[in-house]
């Protein structure tokens, strides 16, 4: 373990992304916000409520849950395919930092980045339906989780990438679909068979209802089921990006 190697890699990679915040910050934000008052506005005037929830107040959870994903997943796997692309990676790898000190920083950047669009997008949405959160350890718990989460699976799918196109293969046709399809915008009581059966197969459902119920203290599952799911893919992933970064995996050639 490397205490100054690590907090100079982790200042570095919150730098990176606090460097450009029209791109890192502000659009991922305008974004979340146009969702929020076209479906929240729009719909909510045919969809009063959800499970006694109004419907503008529903999908708040899911919005600020679709950000922390992107945000989380972007920060680690743009900056490491950045790293492979202009071969700086090589002083990474020669540094005197261990599997951990790499992931500790990687990581602790993609939660601050995930928790702080996500927390801009909880402001913006409060604006329109108020402050209150039911919860405030298990929205703590879940945000952070989930940040960790897709941190690691951005870290691990960016060192398998050679191409652009394999970098944007699984955000695009597996974690945007899995996360649109994953209750941002609906129950899962309001699908019909066998709709409703297949969207309980779906992990990120688990992880938005556990968010809403912490932010809005009702939920379709209960939050300790999403803990455990979210849980299992973290240690997945882990152990994934563990493997990749000790190993070397298409890193060192």
């Amino acid at each position: 373990m490397n205490p100054i190697g690590r907090r100079t890699l982790l200042k570095k990679e919150i730098h990176r992304f606090l460097r450009v915040p029209g791109q890192t910050l502000a659009q991922p934000v305008v974004t979340t916000s146009l969702y929020f008052l076209v479906f929240g506005f729009a719909l909510g005037g045919s969809v009063r409520e959800i499970d006694g929830v109004s419907y503008i107040r529903f999908i708040v959870p899911g919005l600020i849950m679709l950000a922390i994903i992107q945000n989380a997943f972007l920060n680690t796997s743009s900056s490491m395919f950045m790293m492979k692309v202009q071969g700086t990676v090589v002083d990474l790898l020669v540094a005197p930092l261990g599997t951990a000190d790499l992931l500790i920083a990687f990581i602790t950047a993609a939660v601050c980045r995930g928790l702080l669009v996500g927390s801009i997008v909880w402001l913006v949405a409060a604006v329109f339906t108020g402050f209150s959160i039911a919860h405030l350890g298990w929205v703590l718990v879940f945000a952070t989780l989930v940040g960790i989460t897709f941190g690691l699976f951005g870290l691990a799918l960016a060192i398998w990438s050679d191409k652009f196109e394999q970098l944007n293969l699984i955000p695009t046709f597996v974690i945007t679909p899995l996360t649109f399809l994953g209750g941002v915008f609906y129950s899962v009581s309001m699908l019909p068979k066998p709709w409703s059966t297949l969207t309980l197969a779906n992990p990120i459902l688990y992880m938005v209802e556990g968010l809403r119920y912490g932010l809005l203290g009702t939920a379709g599952s209960p939050p300790l089921v999403g803990l455990i799911v979210t849980g299992g893919f973290a240690i997945a992933a882990f152990a994934l990006t563990w493997w990749m970064l000790a190993t070397g995996y298409k890193l060192r050639s």
